[in-house]
């Protein structure tokens, strides 16, 4: 059996012709404020995807006046911004109609112009503003925080004497306010990110330059072989290492420029840290190689080379308050006779294969660049088959471990002589001393300091 219909309910909706003018009136307010909430909206929206979209911070803060404007009825709306040096810019104006801006923009400007003139306060700006503008209109001001910094106040003006500042119109403006510091923290992000981006693309080429300073390979020299390797700990390092040909030994009718000269020329063996790291020491670096190799083909011994380079770099040392550790080694093939000088750098160590004793090979000798008239002293030894020394620089032996403990000297004596009691190729001591400092170090973590060694080995 079907059910029987509901009786039809009258239509409660009002329409223009039956609503009181009470009613209408409400209607009308609440058709007015769904209209301002949308506009609202639709201005904030606007502004999030200009955020969102546009590269170039100018062109958003341009919008940020006329959205504050707009969302709170205002009459004028001005962005004033600080820069990090403190000088102060009024960035945009909006008005609603032109004397508006006529009043306004004076005042702003003259407000400034006295807080940059008298250093006052950043803080005290409102003050001015609102000493300038004077009865004209009703001032409200947000600030704009960029990491707990100051960097901007959003000003909001009114001439309507019943203009009220309402906590949603505060609202906002705060939340315009928290935009611009959005757009203005981003751009200096990127600033910041292109900045970087080109000094590690500086960096690079630093580092290309100065490891083509370094000698491509070890040189043949007869009755010795040559093992070395630089690990600097930046991109740009200040260790350094080089074999220079200094001499040569030719006998009657030969050419110096053939092999035989060649082989029987003396080289120097030199290894060296500037004091510091980074693009500094690196710079430093460079210039100790050209001066120290300028030093070397002119004959003359390893301490008097010393002498005559500290006093040439003596001055660009103490203006750049560094200083430069130096051991300069030259070996003879024909006598076998290694003649050495030290300038206050970690003493090579000497294993003498016929005795397996390890020695230091040191001589008195100041900071290159502390005192320009150091004077250095030299010795020699003559090497024997299957004698090797090892240079290095203290990034080796100052190298620490995650509990904080050091390589240290006598742990790099004990390895080196293991190694060559094994009689090791001058290769095989260095590959096998950087696997014991990586192991020691810990895998995956970097050194603090530049690592620099040199393996020279007599051979029969």
């Amino acid at each position: 059996m079907p059910l029987p219909l509901e009786p039809a309910r009258p239509d409660r909706t009002l329409n223009s012709e039956t609503d009181t003018p009470s009613v209408l009136a409400l209607k009308q307010l609440v058709a007015r404020l769904q209209r301002e909430q949308n506009k609202t909206q639709d201005l904030l929206s606007s502004l999030g995807f200009a955020l969102r979209s546009f590269n170039n911070l100018n062109q958003f803060l341009e919008l940020i006046p006329l959205v504050a404007s707009r969302v709170t009825d205002a009459t004028v709306s001005a962005l004033v911004t600080f820069a990090p040096s403190g000088r102060l810019r009024l960035q945009r104006l909006h008005c609603a109609n032109d004397n508006a801006c006529l009043v306004v923009r004076p005042s702003i400007e003259a407000a400034i112009a006295a807080v940059e003139a008298h250093d006052i306060p950043l803080d005290h700006l409102d003050d001015q503003v609102r000493q300038h503008i004077g009865g004209i209109a009703r001032l409200f001001s947000t600030s704009i925080l960029i990491q707990n910094r100051d960097r901007g106040r959003l000003y909001i003006f009114s001439q309507d004497p019943d203009y009220v500042w309402t906590e949603t119109r505060r609202k906002l403006v705060q939340l315009i306010a928290d935009q611009t510091a959005v757009a203005m923290f981003n751009d200096e992000l990127v600033t910041e990110l292109r900045r970087k981006q080109r000094l590690d693309r500086e960096l690079e080429i630093g580092a290309e330059i100065q490891l083509r300073l370094f000698p491509r390979h070890c040189p043949a020299i007869d009755g010795i072989t040559l093992a070395a390797r630089c690990t600097p700990a930046n991109h740009v390092g200040g260790d350094y290492y080089d074999f220079i040909p200094t001499h040569y030994a030719v006998g009657p009718g030969d050419d110096q420029d053939d092999e035989v000269g060649q082989a029987r020329s003396r080289w120097g063996v030199a290894i060296g840290d500037v004091m510091g790291k980074g693009v500094p020491a690196g710079l430093l670096m460079t210039l100790t190689r050209g001066m120290l190799r300028a030093e070397a083909l002119n004959r003359r011994s390893p301490a008097q080379i010393l002498q005559h380079l500290n006093r040439a770099m003596y001055a660009d040392l103490e203006n750049s308050h560094r200083f430069v550790t130096l051991f300069y080694s030259e070996y003879d093939p024909a006598t076998r006779r290694l003649a050495y000088s030290n300038a206050a750098h970690n003493p090579p160590l000497f294993w003498r294969s016929r005795t397996d004793t390890i020695e230091k090979l040191d001589t008195w000798g100041m900071l290159v660049g502390l005192d320009s008239d150091s004077e250095y002293e030299e010795d020699f030894v003559i090497l024997e088959p299957g004698d090797t020394i090892l240079y290095y620089t203290d990034g080796f032996t100052e190298a620490s471990n995650p509990e904080g403990d050091r390589f240290e000297e006598d742990t790099l004596i004990d390895t080196f002589q293991a190694i060559c009691r094994q009689r090791a190729t001058p290769q095989e001591i260095l590959e096998e001393l950087f696997d014991r400092l990586r192991k020691f170090v810990g895998f995956g973590r970097s050194n603090d300091d530049d690592v620099t060694l040199v393996v020279l080995q007599s051979t029969a």
